[in-house]
């Protein structure tokens, strides 16, 4: 369902009579691209530099740069399957990581490649997919039919995606890239033969919970069912996989980044008052509580007296007069989550999942929203789908939001949902915005 939703647009385009639509289709751009990045540069340049084609330098090349095209390529459809992404924008990330995985890779394997040849293809090949981008996909909008009836009415605005609403089943209609109809609706005889007709046209037809889902990024909590919590069992070999990487990764940073982390806290004690690390019970995986570690940001806080005195003090508001001149800036960099690095390698966190809450927060959301619970059935992370297109809540009502963007990661937990955050942390940390 995924998958089908993000390849409307190249589908749709793929049918264009445009005689140059067929470059959407990925074994053309894998050809024409390498024809045009990876095979014209070794001869240009061969021929510039009076280079013999057959060296093993210019083979590596060539073979490395088809590999970096093709696995680009494939990151690239792979990051368009989830919503929330400005098309296009994720082509230089895309084919610039894979390029660069591969030049190290020849150079840990000490390969001998062309590495101005190499960076030549990889310019070409971002241009180039960038080219076919602007011209074949940017100005095109997908038109979607929709079958009156059911929870049809509550379809979400989409950029580049236009609403057909039928009137009549009998009406002539523009040509689709799919149709949305609630399925479980009582639909007249005459629908549900224009439904099954659009099915064997090929047509695809999408059930509106799943469109809204995938279109959305959400989903959410007050419409569960048996089968949707049933569908929030994560892949259970990735969840070690990523586990392992994990640890890996925290255990790397920590030994790289210690003299920076112990010049940070330094500053921190003296900026202000108290321990450099701040310590406090959350809930994590299978909700059982943990102690997580960051920079302290705030003067020291005294969380004493009544349960709703701890869940006040728990929560941090916009201009929150407690953050320090320092913390201020740590958070807006994230640098003070860093601590939590030990966390992910005592098995207690990931990099990236549902940020675990502080416990009297926890208590007092499992009591106002229904099936919030559900949120623990993976680790917390560092970063996450809710705060990348959120950021940090307080309010019920921004946490039952925040709930839905929790519930459509766990249930599209994946590799590629998973790089797609980090990129989207990244660009957070670099621009500041959505930081707080």
């Amino acid at each position: 369902m995924v998958e089908k939703i993000a390849e409307m647009t190249r589908d749709t385009i793929a049918e264009d009579p445009d005689r140059w639509a067929f470059l959407l289709r990925l074994r053309y751009q894998v050809a024409f691209g390498g024809m045009i990045a990876i095979i014209a540069p070794a001869i240009i340049i061969s021929l510039l530099f009076n280079v013999p084609l057959d060296l093993s330098a210019n083979y590596n090349t060539v073979i490395g740069g088809f590999v970096a095209l093709l696995l680009g390529n494939i990151s690239y459809r792979k990051l368009q399957i989830f919503p929330g992404i400005t098309s296009g924008g994720y082509i230089f990330t895309s084919f610039s990581i894979a390029f660069a995985a591969l030049a190290t890779a020849l150079i840990l394997l000490r390969l001998d490649f062309s590495r101005v040849q190499f960076l030549v293809s990889w310019v070409l090949t971002v241009s180039y997919f960038t080219y076919v981008h602007l011209r074949f996909i940017a100005r095109r909008e997908i038109v979607l039919g929709v079958i009156p009836g059911g929870a049809t009415n509550r379809l979400p605005l989409v950029p580049r995606a236009t609403w057909y609403r039928f009137s009549d089943p009998d009406e002539l209609v523009p040509r689709l890239a799919g149709v949305v109809a609630d399925l479980r609706a009582d639909h007249s005889p005459a629908w549900n033969s224009r439904i099954a007709s659009f099915v064997l046209n090929g047509t695809p037809v999408y059930h509106v919970k799943e469109a809204i889902e995938q279109l959305s990024g959400r989903v959410e909590v007050e419409h569960l069912s048996e089968n949707t919590l049933g569908s929030l069992n994560p892949n259970d070999f990735y969840i070690k996989v990523k586990a392992t990487i994990d640890g890996v990764i925290a255990f790397t940073a920590l030994l790289m980044l210690a003299p920076a982390l112990l010049l940070v806290a330094f500053l921190i004690r003296l900026d202000s008052p108290g321990p450099a690390l701040f310590r406090q019970q959350r809930v994590g995986f299978r909700a059982r509580p943990f102690t997580v570690y960051k920079f302290r940001t705030m003067m020291q806080p005294t969380l004493t007296g009544a349960a709703d005195d701890s869940r006040s003090k728990a929560m941090t508001q916009p201009n929150d007069p407690r953050i320090t001149r320092l913390g201020s800036f740590l958070r807006k960099t994230r640098i003070d989550e860093l601590p939590q690095l030990i966390n992910i390698i005592r098995g207690e966190m990931s990099l990236i999942g549902p940020r675990p809450e502080a416990l009297p927060l926890s208590q007092w959301y499992e009591q106002e929203i229904p099936f919030y619970h559900y949120r623990h059935i993976i680790k917390p992370g560092v970063t996450g789908w809710a705060q990348v297109n959120q950021g940090h809540v307080t309010d019920v009502n921004d946490v039952r939001e925040k709930l839905h963007l929790d519930f459509y990661y766990v249930k599209n937990f994946s590799f590629w949902l998973d790089i797609l955050i980090t990129l989207r942390t990244a660009q957070t940390i670099v621009t500041g915005h959505g930081a707080r």
